[in-house]
């Protein structure tokens, strides 16, 4: 199993690539993130071509049950998710995956 991919993973990346430093790195990345947030805060979907699209979608409301009171039933609210779909060039690389390795 892989480990996930860190923040400062990425800028050590782009610092070994470029030689930035890595506050500006730290910076512009943290920069990106928080952009991309508040688009997404604000109900804007995120398209970054041929990597993908994170889509804000509303998800309904529905009854589910607490596993620890199987016989109680929970309204859970309607509520905004963001959902992401992969883009072209993302796509062609996940179909290389040897999933068995997953």
């Amino acid at each position: 199993m892989s480990t996930n991919l860190t923040k400062r993973e990425i800028v050590l990346e782009i610092y070994e690539k470029t030689g930035f430093p890595q506050k500006e790195i730290v910076a512009t990345v943290q920069m990106t993130l928080d952009i991309i947030m508040k688009a997404l805060a604000k109900g804007r979907n995120v398209e970054l071509r041929n990597f993908g699209v994170l889509e804000v979608q509303k998800r309904k409301s529905r009854i589910g049950r607490n596993p620890n009171k199987p016989a109680a039933e929970v309204v859970i609210p309607e509520r905004a998710v963001v959902k992401f779909k992969s883009g072209k060039i993302l796509k062609q690389l996940l179909k290389k995956i040897d999933i068995t390795t997953l």
